[in-house]
């Protein structure tokens, strides 16, 4: 069944697992979506891999991702979180998670919901793709690249152009399984 998936998951069960379950499913609720932009700006320069065996240490570090709780956090929590092995100890990152936090709530105040804001840029339609390999599949795209300006405007942090497609990967605003992958089959909207 490995040959029937995208190439990019085959190498850990993490991995599979993610992408038969969460990746490219269209994600609507503002809690996920808050997930997905703490996880993707911690992932820069890094493998995803190195996030998702942290994740649970990102939960718990970040209140579950509770975007109100992580606006409140305070210097001591950044001094705290830099010795927690459980997430990336880059204080720049982790400090980019509470300012983020709090640009998301500004967007939910503005727009009703971050996802409201975020599905707009994609006239609230899943983008799909046809890759028939992954060297099919860009690292950016027009679109992310407006989405990062338009983050970047509000004052989000570690959320560039590549990062923002990957979010929009992860959350099923892009539809990016190449066509030989059973997953393409879950993923119409």
């Amino acid at each position: 069944m490995d040959n029937l998936r995208c190439s990019w998951c085959l190498g850990s069960p993490e991995y599979i697992h993610y992408h038969d379950t969460e990746w490219g499913i269209p994600i609507y609720d503002d809690h996920s979506l808050f997930e997905c932009i703490v996880l993707e700006s911690a992932q820069a320069g890094l493998s995803w891999i190195t996030i998702l065996r942290k994740r649970e240490g990102y939960r718990a570090a970040f209140h579950d991702f509770n975007p109100q709780k992580v606006a409140n956090m305070t210097e001591q929590d950044v001094t705290r979180l830099l010795q927690d092995e459980s997430i990336v100890r880059h204080r720049a990152k982790i400090e980019a998670t509470i300012n983020n936090a709090k640009a998301f709530l500004k967007i939910v105040d503005e727009f009703g919901s971050f996802s409201d804001y975020f599905w707009a840029f994609s006239d609230h339609k899943v983008i799909d793709n046809h890759p028939k390999t992954l060297q099919d599949v860009p690292a950016l795209t027009e679109l992310s690249t407006r989405f990062s300006k338009d983050l970047k405007k509000r004052g989000f942090k570690f959320l560039g152009a590549t990062t923002c497609y990957a979010f929009m990967q992860a959350t099923g605003m892009v539809n990016d399984h190449v066509m030989s992958c059973t997953a393409r089959k879950g993923n119409k909207s």
